[in-house]
């Protein structure tokens, strides 16, 4: 299946990258190649500040932990398309940057259920649990200094 989906995968980036860089011209076709990896390896340098901007947003509880994981796979996956050359990568990897569309195409991929990954995610706690500490007081007399 996997063979299928590559080689349906090769055909559409041929067909595009050719009448793309057929109407661009040479050089540009270069300048752009070069320009999006350059790019792609830029967003890969800084995915820390973005790691560490999500995961604020993900202890402000503005978004969730499948969201986290969605956001930062698809930046990822995004940057390093934006390194292969071809257009269609280029053009995948650049929706993949859009935090929306990251969430539309792995909602699509990702099978939730109840032996899922994310499943973990959706535990509740009761109200006021993470208020409590439970602590053993273990006194020790000493009986030889008296």
């Amino acid at each position: 299946m996997f063979i299928i989906y590559f080689l349906l995968y090769l055909f559409f980036e041929v067909l595009i990258s050719t009448s793309i860089a057929s109407s661009l011209g040479g050089v540009l076709t270069f300048i752009e190649i070069i320009l999006s990896a350059v790019l792609g390896m830029y967003i890969i340098k800084n995915m820390n500040t973005s790691i560490a901007y999500s995961l604020q947003k993900l202890r402000q509880k503005e978004i969730t932990q499948e969201e986290f994981s969605k956001i930062n796979l698809a930046s990822f996956i995004g940057a390093v398309l934006l390194i292969v050359p071809g257009f269609l990568t280029d053009i995948i990897g650049l929706l993949l940057q859009l935090n929306f569309i990251a969430n539309i195409v792995f909602s699509k991929i990702i099978i939730k259920d109840s032996n899922s990954y994310y499943s973990y995610s959706k535990t509740y706690k009761k109200e006021g649990e993470n208020d409590v500490i439970e602590a053993e007081i273990i006194e020790y007399s000493d009986t030889t200094n008296k």
